[in-house]
This record gives C-alpha cells, sequence and structure tokens, in this order.
C-alpha cells in the first residue's frame, strides 16, 4: 500500500512535469531556445579555418566544442524556471492551499527540485538531433551516454534546489528572479560551456575551477569529442547536487512561507 507521503510527492512531481507539457509555448520555448544558441552562436564561427579551431577548441567545427556546453547552461536556466514556478504559486494561491494540508514543506522542495530537472532532461533528444544536422558525429558507448546525462541531471538537481532554496524565503515575488539573473550570468561566462577557460584572467579562471558549468561541460566535451575522461567530474557532480539539495530541504523545511 503506498504511503500518504510517496502519494504526495508523485501528486506534486507530476503536477510540475505536465505544466511544461500543458503548456504549448512553453514546451515550444523549452525546445528552441537551446537549439538557436547551436544555430546562432554555434554559426558564429562558421568561416573560421579548422586549423584555428583546432588550436583554440580542440575540435574542427565549434559546435562539438559548443554542446556540451549548451547543455549545462540549459540545466542552469532550468534551475531558474523553477524557481519561478514556486513564485507563481505563491501568487495564485496553489502554495497557500498545499501548506495547509498534511504535505510537508520539504516534499513541496523536493518534488519540485525533481520536477524541474525531469522537465531539463526533454532538451537532451532535440539538441543531440540538432547537432547531428550541424555535422556533429557521436561515437559514444552506452555508459557514456548516461553517464552524461547523469551529470546533466544531477546538475538540473543542483540548480533548481539552489533556486529554490533562494525562492523559499521571499514573499516579494520580484526578489527572487533578480537574484536568479544576478547568479545566472557569472557562472555561465566564467565556465568552460562556451570557451577554454586558458585564456581567462585568474580570478576568472578560480571562479571556473570550482564551477558546476565547467565539470559538466568539460566531461561532455570528452565524451563527444573522444578525449580522455576524467570520472571524478561526475563524482563532483553528484555532491554539487546532494549538497544544494541538502541545503534547500534545511531552507525549505526552516523558512519557506507564502506572506
Amino acid at each position: 500500500m503506498t504511503s500518504p507521503g510517496v502519494s504526495q510527492f508523485w501528486g506534486l512531481y507530476a503536477r510540475e512535469v505536465l505544466r511544461t507539457f500543458r503548456n504549448p509555448f512553453v514546451m515550444l520555448i523549452t525546445v528552441v531556445q537551446p537549439f538557436m544558441w547551436l544555430a546562432f552562436f554555434g554559426s558564429s564561427f562558421g568561416n573560421v579555418p579548422k586549423s584555428y579551431l583546432e588550436a583554440l577548441f580542440g575540435a574542427s567545427n565549434y559546435i562539438q566544442f559548443l554542446l556540451p556546453g549548451v547543455l549545462s547552461t540549459s540545466m542552469l536556466s532550468v534551475g531558474m524556471f523553477g524557481s519561478m514556478s514556486t513564485i507563481q504559486d505563491k501568487r495564485f494561491g496553489f502554495m497557500k492551499r498545499i501548506l495547509i494540508t498534511p504535505t510537508s514543506k520539504e516534499l513541496i522542495f523536493v518534488s519540485k527540485a525533481i520536477g524541474a530537472a525531469t522537465r531539463g532532461l526533454v532538451q537532451i533528444p532535440v539538441m543531440i538531433a540538432a547537432a547531428v544536422v550541424f555535422g556533429v558525429p557521436f561515437v559514444l558507448t552506452p555508459v557514456q551516454w548516461v553517464a552524461w546525462v547523469a551529470a546533466l541531471f544531477f546538475l538540473a538537481i543542483g540548480f533548481s534546489s539552489l533556486f529554490l532554496a533562494i525562492t523559499a524565503p521571499s514573499t516579494d515575488w520580484q526578489t527572487p528572479g533578480v537574484v536568479s539573473n544576478f547568479i545566472t550570468m557569472p557562472l555561465m561566462f566564467a565556465s568552460t560551456a562556451l570557451f577554454p577557460s586558458g585564456n581567462f584572467p585568474a580570478w576568472m579562471q578560480a571562479i571556473s575551477s570550482v564551477n558546476p558549468i565547467t565539470f559538466s561541460a568539460l566531461l561532455g566535451r570528452s565524451f563527444v569529442l573522444g578525449r580522455a575522461v576524467d570520472w571524478s567530474y561526475l563524482g563532483y557532480l553528484a555532491i554539487f547536487a546532494f549538497g544544494m539539495l541538502a541545503i534547500g530541504y534545511a531552507v525549505s523545511a526552516r523558512w519557506l512561507k507564502v506572506e
């Protein structure tokens, strides 16, 4: 017999996932946005000689280099949009209705974090298909595919938990969005998602060296480009995911509120 906690979790989790698929506009943006990164940003090096691309990026096709980074930054966006759903639930009364039931604050947080991460996984097959159209070959083993998806899922869980922790104590619907936007740009550009870190100034290299987006991009890039794989990157991302999940769990338990 299913326990009440499990039933509550699955109900909230299903709501988080289905609210995306029931909104054609949100679904369209979820799919098209990362594709546009590949089409526009990836094509910006289209006329650069392959020898220069090899020297700078270690790949004859910049999109080969860019794909793992774009997928990683997409997980950052997924986390931010997950916090936006919490703001909507507070503004329109759903959160208040849930909090007066026996459902725990921690369960609400976990269902939202995992739901947001699940929505992020939708982008992976779309991005892979787009990269194939742009001429990127894939020779990954099944283990590498699983590891890559797991790394992206860990990244999505970590950022969803971080942004939800920021949103939980706030009663001002504007503040979490401003804070999220403030965090997003430095994390994206101070990573190896778009460019190698070798030419970064020292302070950006320091940020990049602990930035989880860097580890996700490097792991995915090693698979796509056939480089030596450092499996410790996957462990780092797992620690990041569970660490942020624990912090968000504690913050939600103590400070999740509506008014």
